[in-house]
């Protein structure tokens, strides 16, 4: 018996002509992230599933499930045994595979697909077969065919037959860079690691920019990015990040644009800074965090203002959302606990007491051409620090 991994791509099978493009490309980012962190396997393809199976027999199975149920694009991901195409191995090899699975459990079924017609035994018959056999061995067991606690699966294909219980749902969504290159501007806060998941989701490959500003924000600041950056990447893959030092900037800021401006013009320089940067990656839109009212710099009015100084496409992907329910999708990904921890960002520098919330165009470009400094601006881009989140 040789355990293996069977892999479903729900969404890819409507790409018609291109599915095998999008398949080829998930394939790729299971392989490198697999070899990375396990080692090698081999994938095969097999009607509309692929089989994965480990070139080492000693290799960390738990966790290349792991990797592979949380990289977007697969929708379902089952451990089975591999056997041979014989009614009696079979039926051991059920009995044996899924003994753990099936002793905590009180009900099952027993589902059978036959892609190879000529075995001799057709679906029901494959069922009868196994369940009984089941039976005969864990007593505790009964048949359910409505609502399982496990539901056994026997699929006889071509060159052999795999048996597994239930599926563990994958990440969903579409692979990573089906979709183009954006650029993430990530804070520490909840709602822009949440955005970075969410367009990664949808097959974007990812770079981030962080903005720092010693001595007001600290180390532990930036190392809180880092940290929720891995969060993404375990589903996202490699994530490029930029940090620029942005505190001679606000401070230029803060001395020569209106107070009540002042997080209105920090957002537009932000913007260009990372438009930049994000061309110089290939990047297609820049992503952010932000949603329609949450904050005075995030009313409909301060929102015009802050694209109008941006060079790409805005994304936003929580901009329809509640706190609560950006929330649960942090708590979802494993980011809420890091993000309330006590390390400010620099979006906090220097808050005024009563921004403005209706800026209008005219009013935002006036003061940030009196805080703009072309060489402040481009020390800050030359000088963000790079390193790769896996």
């Amino acid at each position: 018996m040789k355990e293996i991994i069977l892999l479903k791509d729900g969404e890819l099978a409507l790409k018609g002509l291109n599915r095998r493009t999008f398949e080829d490309i998930l394939m790729k980012n299971i392989r490198q992230r697999l070899r990375h962190a396990v080692g090698e396997f081999k994938f095969t393809r097999s009607q509309s599933t692929c089989v994965i199976a480990p070139v080492d027999e000693n290799i960390d199975f738990d966790k290349a499930v792991d990797i592979i149920q949380h990289c977007f694009g697969v929708v379902g991901i089952s451990r089975a045994a591999q056997c041979e195409k014989d009614i009696d191995v079979i039926k051991n090899t059920a009995l044996e595979y899924l003994r753990d699975e099936l002793s905590f459990a009180r009900t099952f079924k027993v589902e059978a697909k036959r892609s190879d017609k000529k075995f001799p035994y057709n679906s029901p018959q494959i069922c009868n077969e196994v369940g009984g056999f089941l039976l005969s061995h864990l007593h505790h067991l009964k048949v359910d065919v409505h609502n399982p606690d496990v539901k056994v699966t026997v699929e006889v294909r071509d060159n052999h037959a795999f048996i597994h219980g239930n599926q563990l749902k994958g990440a969903g969504g579409m692979p990573t860079g089906t979709g183009g290159k954006a650029c993430v501007l990530i804070s520490g806060g909840i709602d822009s690691p949440v955005a970075a998941w969410m367009m990664a989701k949808r097959g974007l490959q990812l770079t981030a920019v962080h903005f720092a500003s010693p001595p007001y924000t600290s180390e532990r600041a930036e190392m809180k990015v880092h940290e929720l950056l891995k969060k993404v990447a375990r589903y996202s893959g490699r994530i490029d990040l930029y940090t620029v030092h942005f505190t001679e900037i606000q401070e230029a800021i803060r001395d020569n644009s209106p107070e009540d401006m002042f997080t209105i013009t920090m957002r537009r320089i932000m913007m260009k800074i990372a438009t930049r940067i994000a061309e110089s990656k290939d990047c297609g839109a820049l992503i952010t965090g932000e949603s329609v009212g949450q904050v005075a710099s995030q009313t409909m009015w301060a929102l015009r203002c802050t694209d109008a100084a941006a060079g790409l496409p805005v994304f936003r992907p929580c901009i329809g959302m509640d706190k609560n329910e950006i929330i649960e999708i942090s708590r979802k990904i494993d980011t809420f606990d890091i993000s309330i921890e006590p390390f400010e960002d620099c979006c906090t520098v220097f808050t005024p007491k009563h921004p403005r919330t209706k800026p209008t165009p005219q009013m935002a470009e006036e003061a940030e051409n009196a805080a703009w400094d072309d060489e402040l601006v481009n020390k800050a881009i030359e000088t963000a620090k790079h390193m790769a989140i896996h």
